[in-house]
């Protein structure tokens, strides 16, 4: 239990349905739909939608998708991927040849055909209760009547400045007399409004097909884009098989690749062979211990990680407990690792993370993203639609698992998750923060299972997190200084994180109590509630 005469949030108890996202009015407006009798995707999709609107620099209908869908009674969560295919005229000896040697996040070439609309639109149709255009009302009129910008908006629109100068029609959208929202600014999007109303309309042909696909494809082709029509008409979410390793006498399950979800998974298998070292996780022994296990899973991650219809992805290895150990043992007790090869890959981060469990026990836990924050820094002007940079996942290095090839999905950062005990439902939650969050997974659990942190707190405490594109190892500033010196002592190069690290959203159920209780990361704007 947190020190009630310190500044913090209790975690939300509730007996009926709960939910928790990083907005407040996307929380509220899930909330409407399961009072309404919708079921944990209905809410999650109303939510979602909701943030394309309200937090428009980290998630938006031009972005991607992936889902975990546990429903009552089921041993196994229903896993679809939402994440978008480069263009199939596209390829990294044309880019190469072209004199570049990484993919820019504010050029045609970053966009990966957007997926998250179909993969909405297949969670509904299969699994939904209520009408999507019901659901998507909500984030009509956010985006007709206008939005207030929040504190957290506000600093992600400040940071961004340079990049939304660089797009007329972002800049035309989001600034004002040449500066950034403030907070507290009404905001209002009306060309988004009416393509989420052709959503609403026509589900997926009106996104994929019609006025807002021409608007989308001549923004890009007009930058010097390869996408064409065919490409968005087939664009196409995929149920797959979910993966999952054993922690703490629970299943974790995850997404399988070409998402992180694995590394997570891997992760938790090394944490699982390593002491907590106290009774508090922030200590500079467990701290040293999980840099070096982020670095050695963060290697292997830029080593094989891809999408698997294109590279043998060795999973089954990754998850092994015999491949943990062997990683485990390579960790020193008093000087870290320096001898890793420096990962190829670029940086990251935008995300929203929505999780939901409705009265029947149903639970949903999505994420949706853009990647950097404002994506790919490209809005298509009459549709209002803000494009990903998703393609900068890939790498243009000849032979390179994730090589960037025509109708490939990049490696992937979102990875929803959720939690069983002996077949049934206990967690559905995820983490945001782009490259940390396979990291942040590990991070949560641990906290939450070995420290005996509630829902709340086990997301409160400080972060930090081995930068896998530098020898950085960045820490929140709420980590105390004896522990940053120590860490610097022992060869750590220890930095000050410019950003909070990462978001999250959890909520578990009590097996014994049938009660809900969830917390909501202080890093964001959001919150959970119940009924």
């Amino acid at each position: 239990m947190r020190d009630l005469q310190q500044p913090g949030r209790s975690p939300v108890y509730a007996s009926n349905a709960m939910v928790s996202t990083s907005h407040p009015l996307s929380t509220t407006s899930a909330l409407d739909v399961l009072r309404k009798g919708g079921n944990a995707v209905d809410a999650a999709i109303a939510a979602v939608t909701v943030q394309c609107v309200v937090e428009p620099s980290s998630t938006s209908v031009g972005g991607d998708c992936f889902c975990l869908y546990l429903p009552v009674g089921s041993k196994t969560p229903i896993a679809i991927n939402g994440s978008g295919r480069a263009p199939k005229r596209l390829s990294a000896d044309w880019l190469t040849t072209n004199g570049f040697d990484t993919i820019p996040q504010q050029s045609p070439h970053s966009v990966t055909v957007p997926t998250a609309v179909d993969a909405w639109v297949n969670l509904n149709k299969d699994f939904g209760n209520k009408p999507l255009g019901d659901l998507l009302e909500y984030a009509i009129g956010y985006a007709n009547d206008g939005y207030p910008v929040g504190q957290r908006v506000a600093f992600d629109f400040s940071i961004t400045s340079e990049l939304i100068k660089g797009d007329q029609d972002l800049s035309d959208l989001f600034l004002v007399n040449g500066k950034t929202l403030p907070i507290g600014f009404r905001h209002k999007q009306p060309n988004l409004a009416k393509t989420l109303s052709e959503i609403a309309k026509k589900g997926r042909e009106g996104f994929y097909s019609g006025w807002v696909v021409d608007d989308i494809l001549q923004k890009l082709t007009e930058l010097g884009g390869f996408h064409q029509k065919d490409d968005f008409e087939d664009a196409i979410a995929n149920y797959v098989t979910p993966i999952s390793c054993q922690f703490r006498g629970h299943k974790v399950w995850q997404c399988p690749p070409n998402g992180q979800g694995v590394i997570a998974l891997l992760l938790l298998n090394m944490i699982s062979q390593i002491s907590v070292f106290g009774d508090d996780p922030i200590n500079r022994e467990r701290i040293h211990y999980e840099i070096e296990a982020g670095k050695l899973a963060y290697r292997d991650r830029a080593a094989v990680l891809a999408d698997p219809e294109f590279s043998n992805v060795p999973v089954q290895q990754l998850l092994s407990q015999e491949y943990a150990s062997e990683l485990v043992s390579q960790i020193k007790a008093d000087m870290p690792i320096c001898s890793l090869p420096p990962s190829p890959l670029p940086r990251h981060s935008s995300t929203v993370y929505i999780t939901v469990i409705d009265k029947d026990r149903n639970a949903c836990s999505l994420i949706n993203t853009v990647y950097n924050s404002f994506g790919s820094g490209l809005l298509a002007p009459k549709s209002g639609v803000l494009l990903h940079n998703r393609g900068m996942g890939f790498v243009l290095e000849n032979g390179h698992p994730n090589q960037l090839e025509p109708s490939k999905r990049p490696l992937h950062t979102i990875i929803p998750s959720i939690v069983t005990k002996d077949d049934n439902l206990v967690m559905s939650y995820g983490v945001m923060g782009g490259e940390y969050q396979a990291f942040g997974h590990m991070q949560f659990l641990s906290r939450y299972f070995d420290y005996g942190l509630d829902i709340q707190m086990a997301q409160d405490k400080p972060r930090f997190f081995p930068d896998p594109f530098s020898e950085q190892i960045e820490l929140e500033t709420s980590i105390p200084k004896t522990i940053q010196h120590e860490l610097a002592n022992m060869g750590h190069k220890i930095s000050q994180a410019k950003i909070p690290i990462g978001g999250s959203q959890a909520i578990y159920l009590d097996r014994e109590t049938n009660i809900l209780s969830a917390g909501s990361d202080p890093r964001k704007d959001g919150m959970a509630a119940g009924f």
